[in-house]
């Protein structure tokens, strides 16, 4: 292919990455723009789901991202501190994945062992500290405005653009796409700690959410530390709820012994619940954060991302190498479009409301739900295809399909 008919990727993240993954794998070129000035090691999503890891799998990048992470093969629920209310093994859907377990990893793993795979094959170009800032297409390529830290403002030439650069994407609003939602009133904590919560709490699993009004917490083990999420209150102060005095008190409703010491880090966010109106529009199209973002409740954002990189790259590489048409790739927009509406929104909206609901009777429904799923190998099963993100993406084969 001629250097106008690479396909350009805006943002180096795990999404852009593992586009860029699959379409190199093809043959096909890509150029890759960051606008950071080197691969992002902030520490965000950490979770990667079964049927992730399989695709991961299916690109040669699946075993070193699991020797870099902590295997977690079941999934608990618990009312407060003591009581367990139901414990979910994944061997239960061992037949419908290689991967039976979540991995907890940082996200910004995945993007190295892309980026060292990837370095040095003549298909795969990028820049690091350029960012795409306009984006003008017509009937036959793309045209990307770029701002760089180095250099003159210029413009590239591509096939076509697959905007992953994030939930402030430029890419979205230069097409003027309207990223439709809302955004939670109360915002979440995360406090990273060395303090191992398995001395404290009896049959704890490495992925456990606490449910309790307004009071909830999620723990989830790394292979160095643990990591707590939960909600404060809406008029706290945010240098209140960031000194590391708030996070030992916070992280007390759960052990006592963790000292200021053992915090290793506290992160205030924002939550958001948002679809972009459109994935695709022409020649461009959106992935990942820039197309769907959501509370961290079940870990569905980083995967729905991998899952939008898969399925788009998947269908442009047909376009590309085949004679197959242009309109297929609309069926990216349709499946992955309704997946964020129907199960990402929907799953994390609703498990953020089961675990803080003060209502009895709603607590009272959510504990016997937990326990008769529990209890019963049919509704185990279909609860794992869910959370686990394989109901999603067999949902998603169904549209479009005649």
């Amino acid at each position: 292919m001629m250097p106008n008919q690479r396909i350009l990727i805006a943002g180096a993240g795990p999404v852009g990455l593992t586009a860029a993954a699959c379409l190199v794998r093809r043959g096909i070129p890509v150029k890759v723009f960051e606008a950071s000035v080197a691969l992002a090691t902030e520490s965000r999503a950490t979770t990667f789901h079964p049927p992730t890891l399989d695709m991961l799998d299916d690109l040669g990048l699946a075993e070193s991202l699991v020797q870099g992470g902590l295997i977690a093969r079941r999934l608990q629920y618990r009312s407060g501190r003591d009581e367990v209310m139901a414990t979910f093994d994944y061997s239960a859907i061992a037949d419908l994945t290689r991967h039976p377990y979540r991995l907890q990893c940082e996200q910004f793993n995945l993007t190295r062992i892309i980026h060292d795979q990837l370095y040095g094959n003549p298909n795969y170009q990028f820049e690091f500290g350029t960012r795409v800032s306009g984006v003008s297409q017509d009937r036959t390529g793309v045209t990307v405005k770029l701002s760089s830290v180095s250099s003159a403002p210029r413009e590239e030439r591509g096939s076509w653009l697959i905007g992953a650069d994030g939930s402030h994407s430029a890419v979205r609003k230069a097409l003027g796409i309207p990223f439709q939602g809302f955004t939670w009133p109360e915002r979440f904590l995360i406090v990273d700690t060395s303090f191992d919560f398995h001395t404290a709490l009896a049959g704890l699993e490495s992925l456990t959410y606490v449910a309790a009004p307004t009071n909830w917490r999620f723990l989830l083990q790394l292979p160095s530390r643990w990591r707590v999420i939960l909600p404060l209150a809406r008029d706290l102060p945010d240098a209140t709820s960031t000194s590391p005095a708030f996070a030992r008190a916070a992280l007390s409703t759960l052990a006592s012994g963790v000292d200021d010491d053992k915090i290793a880090r506290i992160a205030l966010f924002k939550v958001h619940q948002r679809v972009a109106a459109a994935f695709r529009a022409g020649r461009v199209f959106l992935a990942g954060d820039a197309a769907h973002i959501n509370n961290p409740l079940g870990g569905m954002g980083l995967n729905g991302g991998i899952h939008d990189a898969v399925n788009l790259a998947e269908r442009l590489g047909e376009v590309c190498t085949r004679p197959a048409p242009d309109t297929d790739l609309d069926l990216y927009d349709l499946q992955r479009r309704a997946v964020a509406i129907e199960h990402v929104q929907k799953h994390s909206i609703r498990a953020k409301h089961n675990l803080e609901t003060s209502d009895p009777d709603e607590r009272d429904g959510f504990r016997d739900e937990l326990r008769r799923t529990a209890n019963d190998r049919h509704l185990t099963r279909e609860f794992l295809r869910r959370v686990s993100m394989i109901a999603s993406l067999d949902r998603a084969k169904e549209l479009g399909v005649p």
